[in-house]
């Protein structure tokens, strides 16, 4: 199975051998896809070491010149450590961008702490000037990537390490404007994700033959509008989330709700910030047990949320 970054490099290749003003900056970062372009492409690549921060600058630097440039590196790295880059190049100049993270919530499992990216969603849709797209599958990688022209501002792409499953039928069926997709149609509860445990959720409603909804929520800032044609059928939300709750998609579901005059009880689950950072091994799976969202916790917070 593909991954979403292979994916995502490969039409960035295609893409940019017509388009040379397409800049791919690397923080010591590989992939097939990415060795094209050094051998094929090397006017075209630039590879900083890892030096996240340098590359932002970089990046910031030869878009201002009118490059269309995309930044790779572990996400945890080139948000979390570049913030105050990305706050200012980005955010209040609006120099805009691509960064491109891989590595969303805890695909870097028995990497420790360091790797996991708890906070993302939260502090990126905190600044002004950067959209945020947590990658669903294959088929939104390939639409993120040949969007790229479209792009008014910095879009932070969020990429999921390990093969993932599949939401949408093709690229053509992705609406990253709309940035929001009910994926099964249910009645009373509505369970709102994204990224891996969307899957997960997908995966319980099914084997516990529940009568949820499930809807991926892959843009940040949150299209209200699309989101009320969906949770308006609905009168019960479970909002899970691999990330801190504090300020994540939890918190920006309930300020949508409350902006558009919406009463409906929200259950947030996520990664309670009491419990801090997370140094069990395992894999992923051993991860959520210890934040209270593995698979067995999930199902009796599914069926006794409310």
């Amino acid at each position: 199975m593909i991954t979403q970054r292979d994916a995502f490099w490969d039409e960035i290749y295609e893409l940019a051998r017509v388009d040379r003003d397409i800049i791919v900056i690397s923080a010591d970062m590989g992939s097939p896809s990415l060795d094209k372009f050094r051998r094929d492409l090397p006017q075209q690549f630039i590879n900083t070491g890892i030096a996240e921060q340098n590359s932002i600058l970089i990046a910031s630097g030869l878009a201002k010149e009118g490059k269309k440039v995309f930044v790779y590196a572990i996400a945890s790295f080139l948000t979390l450590n570049c913030i105050e880059k990305i706050r200012v190049q980005n955010g209040m100049m609006n120099i805009p961008i691509n960064i491109v993270g891989v590595g969303s919530g805890f695909s870097y499992p028995d990497s420790g702490p360091t790797h996991h990216l708890c906070e993302d969603i939260a502090i990126m849709r905190a600044i002004p000037n950067i959209t945020t797209l947590s990658i669903s599958d294959k088929h939104m990688a390939i639409k993120a990537a040949r969007d790229y022209k479209t792009y008014k501002n910095t879009q932070y792409i969020r990429l999921e390490r390990q093969p993932s499953g599949e939401i949408f039928n093709s690229h053509e069926d992705v609406s990253l404007t709309h940035g929001v997709k009910e994926v099964i149609s249910g009645k009373g509860t509505l369970v709102i994700s994204n990224g891996n445990l969307l899957f997960k959720s997908k995966e319980i409603i099914e084997e516990q033959s529940l009568d949820f909804g499930l809807c991926d929520l892959y843009r940040f800032p949150i299209n209200e509008s699309a989101l009320k044609e969906i949770v308006s059928k609905y009168d019960k939300i479970i909002s899970l989330e691999e990330t801190f709750l504090p300020a994540g998609q939890g918190s920006a579901i309930l300020e949508a709700l409350n902006n558009l005059g919406l009463k409906i009880k929200v259950k947030r689950l996520g990664i309670d910030p009491a419990k801090g950072y997370c140094y069990e091994y395992g894999g992923r799976e051993a991860i959520h047990e210890y934040y209270g969202i593995g698979k067995d916790n999930l199902i009796s917070e599914f069926k006794n949320s409310f």
